[in-house]
């Protein structure tokens, strides 16, 4: 029978994926068959499954550090905000309904059976289920039909440990606050407790770790250094995409109001040679970089609203005026485009929008989701690529004619004619070396790296790191045992 042990926050941000990932790691390391678990995560930045669903981004590294194949299980309820009051609810990997925030709290309690149900069959495939809570559960308005926090670790009896981060500040504040706000039950839940992000001697903090033990009765686990490699894995969050200083080699990215699926810039940001600029909204498009890439967007059309807004239109109009390159994928592909269609109204009214026109392409809407893992081949070399699709829409016209891409019996991407603008909908084909190094050197940049083996060698070092400076028998004597 496997245990289980969950992670929770005093706040937002505190570090519990990366930490996730380290103890996936670690304890994987000791021979372990290790399998992370959200129950409920909100994000655009999700990760297409072996099983054909989607989970959060965090959650398939998660899988990756715990050695195993990512699963719709790890993460059974996936928010995807689509507007500022509502998001995409996918329940076990399969998208279910578009709601507002208000009416997403009164359907809570129907998605804790299925919630339930992805945990229990994932423990019995693993010897430690690593549970990640989201947000905190010290925001005890939100207690009422919670499935992230206390709701599923009294519904599941999984033990708590609570994790403070110590860069904001107030971490004495967070932990020893969380326990005065919650229920006695809740708080009861909570066997243990770790102070992450920690700069400088940690002995500095050892009267501060005496207080907080004093004052709540609960054991450390430990103070837990800053990691200095968490830049090189891939970013989790809209707030954690930032720019990246390498070489002269310049990728700017606009950051779209609904940006999805950005672990595109992942491998191009760990680039040596390349530079990744982010570009905040209010600033332009810079005139000299090599490339603009276009990512993805959770709502395609009113991004090209907020791209317009910006003025980037314009700027993008004279980056390929003055001989610039452009790559959009998935929702950047159809911005690129003529004209985008959508007579469901599945982003919101019923619409058609001209696009950019930069590629001789037009998109239709359509309300079947393409998840899939696809393997493609890039006709310029014949390199293989890995990636995925997550998109809805079909995209066709004459410069599709033009495609870069082969996936199994059919063409995928455009180009136009100069070749300077290019799109397609597979996601993670930077990931690829072989093509990540052809696509650079085309446009004048180099690639020097193994992108996965420096994943895989820095989750190895988050492990070791976990290890050197937690608990971590103790924090496995606290697990409980799933019945």
């Amino acid at each position: 029978m496997a245990k289980a042990i969950m992670i929770q926050g005093a706040g937002s941000n505190v570090g519990k994926s990366m930490l996730v990932a380290g103890l996936a790691r670690a304890f994987a390391n000791r021979g372990l068959s290790v399998a992370p678990f959200k129950p409920q995560n909100m994000s655009n930045n999700a990760a297409v499954t072996q099983d054909g669903g989607e989970i959060g981004r965090a959650q398939a590294l998660q899988a990756l550090a715990s050695r195993r194949a990512p699963v719709t299980d790890m993460n059974p309820v996936l928010l995807k905000p689509e507007t500022e009051t509502g998001a995409q609810i996918v329940v076990q990997g399969r998208r279910v309904a578009t709601l507002r925030a208000r009416d997403y709290s009164s359907t809570k309690p129907s998605l804790m059976p299925p919630v339930l149900e992805s945990f229990q069959r994932l423990s019995a495939t693993a010897d430690l289920v690593l549970v990640e809570g989201a947000g905190s559960p010290a925001e005890i308005n939100l207690r009422r039909n919670d499935i992230a926090n206390m709701g599923f670790a009294q519904a599941a009896g999984v033990p708590v440990v609570l994790i403070g981060d110590i860069d904001r500040g107030g971490v004495i504040a967070q932990i020893v606050g969380t326990q005065a706000v919650l229920a006695p039950e809740d708080a009861s839940q909570i066997k243990a407790f770790a102070i992450n992000k920690f700069r400088g001697d940690v002995r500095l903090f050892d009267d501060g770790l005496n207080e907080i033990v004093q004052r709540t009765g609960w054991p450390s686990l430990g103070v837990l250094p800053w990691f200095d490699g968490a830049w090189r894995l891939p970013a989790e969050d809209v707030m954690d995409i930032a720019s990246t200083r390498g070489g002269t080699f310049r990728v700017a990215v606009p950051r779209l109001g609904r940006i999805a699926n950005f672990d595109d810039l992942d491998p191009l940001s760990s680039e040596p040679d390349v530079s990744v600029e982010i570009i905040e909204p209010g600033r332009p498009l810079p005139g000299d970089v090599d490339l603009v890439l276009i990512p993805g967007s959770k709502s395609t059309i009113a991004d090209l609203a907020f791209f317009r807004a910006q003025g980037w239109d314009i700027d993008l109009q004279a980056h390929i005026r003055r001989g610039g390159h452009v790559l959009g994928i998935c929702g950047g592909y159809q911005m690129l485009g003529r004209e985008i269609a959508d007579p469901d109204g599945i982003e919101g009214s019923a619409a058609t929008v001209p696009g950019l026109g930069h590629l001789d392409v037009v998109t239709v809407m359509k309300p079947e989701k393409r998840l899939a893992l696809t393997e493609a081949t890039y006709r310029p070399t014949g390199d293989h690529v890995q990636g995925y699709e997550i998109h809805l829409g079909e995209t066709s016209g004459p410069d599709c004619e033009r495609a870069w891409l082969d996936i199994a019996d059919r063409a995928e991407g455009a180009a136009s004619v100069s070749g300077r603008v290019r799109g397609c909908y597979l996601h993670g084909l930077f990931s690829s070396d072989r093509f990540r190094a052809a696509f650079l050197n085309d446009l004048g940049g180099t690639s020097t790296l193994t992108y996965d083996s420096d994943v895989d060698m820095t989750l190895d070092a988050l492990g070791r790191h976990v290890e050197t400076h937690l608990d971590l028998d103790l924090l496995l004597s606290l697990a409980r045992t799933v019945s």
